[in-house]
């Protein structure tokens, strides 16, 4: 053990309290609009919170402080693409979500394109979603073996335990008021981790600005050189950035599905736009405290186990932090390993009932094809799965049971060593990122495009991307943006195609 039983009792009674507070959040709830859209009674301050703690996990609060203790601030360049993206969404897709009663995201492409191109969709959601949350949970093995010095399984099984029993629960309604808790501990956590560090360095801030000039440039945020290999350049964060974030809050269901719950469009937007102010703030402060841990290192012995990065900020918080002080910031930790598997057992459950499940507009109206979704995305999807109650006990049971599953999944994917986890989270999603994006604007902006053509797209537009990185050193933060490109290139292309050789079939 390598914590005070102080600290230990801190942690238990956190991880055990907000594991009940989610739990008992079940009340009330009798339909599947309750389990996966809590009902859609969520005021805009506590899903902007919501946003923020499930784009924010584990491994970005030890993966970003790493970044500037080997590094600058040059991150930061990426984060100012989160918030411009947020404005253009609130312009190009948010306003179409609310056309109707949706679930998923990818219902809205079964309105515009038909059901095949919807599932195609939501599987590339769930393979990706899966895989980026294995790297978050994987990350939190590093944080418990830090600080009791066991190993990553048995951590990694204690926390994705308590988060399936209280998201199986409570369904969305606890995933949202639990991750405004979390929201409200770690940020909390972060700023005693920076005053603590400010109060242990020599000098204060005086001696951190000093050290971080000297050492060339700590505090250097800006490269406004252009460059396709360079991960953080102003150019890559402005516009690369803005395509990563157009995509994970745009199409991914698990921001997605947060937007849907809000009680109407205008307090879904404003969510959206706040919580992009937060990130860069917290951002920010994760940095800082980056290029803080460099210059306590110069005046202090900081090991590092196994020389893994990742590890620095934990080490801090177990070696020198107060009493008391370190049972706070390590739950503050693992409440964000919490709030992120369980945003992500949601989202991976409703799209896997309810794009799966046959839930889908075409047998309640006669069928759906390619002829009659042509066009815009279409009018306001009705509520099939839900017009007959009788049908809403053994749906919600449906739901659970598919929760359950996938937090086995999540479990053994965590058990996966993943590498420097910031990076490996962030490369996993950009590969497929690009084409769900391109087959949104496919449908929005290409009037002639069909089914066939967004099929070929998405399907030559995620291929692209997975030989890019392997063969070429493009820079992860050109990868939504490329396949993006491509995506909607290769579907208007194909759908040309398709409509030239139906028009030739009928003529």
């Amino acid at each position: 053990m390598r914590i005070s039983p102080v600290d230990l009792l801190i942690i238990v009674a956190y991880l055990a309290g907000v594991t009940l507070f989610g739990a008992m959040l079940r009340r009330g709830q009798q339909t599947v609009r309750d389990y996966f859209l809590g009902g859609r009674t969520t005021p805009w301050w506590a899903l902007a919170c919501s946003i923020v703690a499930t784009e924010t996990s584990t491994l970005t609060i030890i993966g970003t402080p790493a970044i500037a203790y080997a590094g600058n601030l040059g991150f930061l360049q990426l984060v100012l693409g989160y918030v411009l993206a947020r404005i253009i969404l609130c312009v190009v897709l948010v306003p179409q979500y609310f056309q109707g009663e949706f679930y998923t995201a990818y219902q809205l492409l079964e309105k515009r394109f038909g059901r095949h191109m919807k599932r195609a969709a939501s599987a590339v959601f769930l393979a990706t979603r899966a895989l980026a949350e294995g790297v978050r949970i994987s990350a939190i093995g590093k944080v418990f073996s830090v600080a009791f010095g066991f190993g990553d399984r048995a951590s990694i099984a204690a926390i994705t335990a308590m988060t399936i029993f209280y998201t199986f629960e409570g369904g969305m309604r606890a995933v949202i008021w639990t991750d405004v808790m979390q929201f409200a501990l770690y940020i909390l956590g972060s700023i005693t981790a920076f005053f603590v560090l400010l109060h242990k360095i020599p000098g204060g801030w005086t001696t951190v600005t000093h050290a971080a000039a000297a050492a060339g440039g700590k505090f250097n945020m800006f490269d406004f050189g252009f460059s396709l290999t360079q991960s953080y350049t102003f150019w890559s964060g402005l516009i690369g950035g803005t395509f990563l974030t157009m995509a994970s809050h745009g199409v991914d269901q698990t921001i997605v599905q947060r937007l849907l719950a809000a009680r109407s469009e205008r307090e879904s937007k404003i969510a959206l736009i706040s919580s992009g102010f937060i990130v860069l703030v917290q951002f920010a402060l994760f940095l800082v405290i980056g290029v803080m841990l460099f210059v306590f290192a110069q005046h202090y012995t900081l090991p590092i186990p196994e020389g893994d990065p990742d590890r620095i900020f934990p080490s801090f918080i177990v070696h020198y932090m107060p009493v008391g002080v370190v049972g706070i910031v390590l739950a503050s930790i693992f409440a964000v390993a919490m709030s992120n598997a369980s945003g992500s057992l949601n989202s991976l459950a409703s799209s896997t009932v309810m794009d799966f499940g046959g839930h889908h507009e075409g047998d309640a109206k006669g069928g759906t094809s390619e002829e009659n979704q042509e066009g815009s995305f279409g009018s306001p999807l009705s509520r099939p799965s839900l017009r007959m109650t009788s049908k809403h006990g053994t749906t919600l049971r449906r739901s659970r049971l598919i929760t359950l599953l996938w937090g086995l999944v999540l479990g053994f994917l965590g058990l996966v060593r993943w590498g420097g986890v910031l990076v490996a989270g962030l490369t996993i999603a950009s590969i497929t990122y690009g084409g769900l994006l391109g087959v949104f604007l496919l449908g929005t902006w290409n009037k002639r495009a069909n089914q066939t053509g967004a099929l070929v797209g998405l399907t030559v537009g995620i291929a692209t991307m997975v030989v890019v990185n392997r063969l070429t050193p493009l820079a992860f933060t050109w990868y939504v943006l490329a396949g993006t490109i491509v995506t909607f290139t290769v579907g208007s292309v194909a759908s040309a195609f398709a409509n030239s050789g139906r028009r030739g079939a009928l003529s």
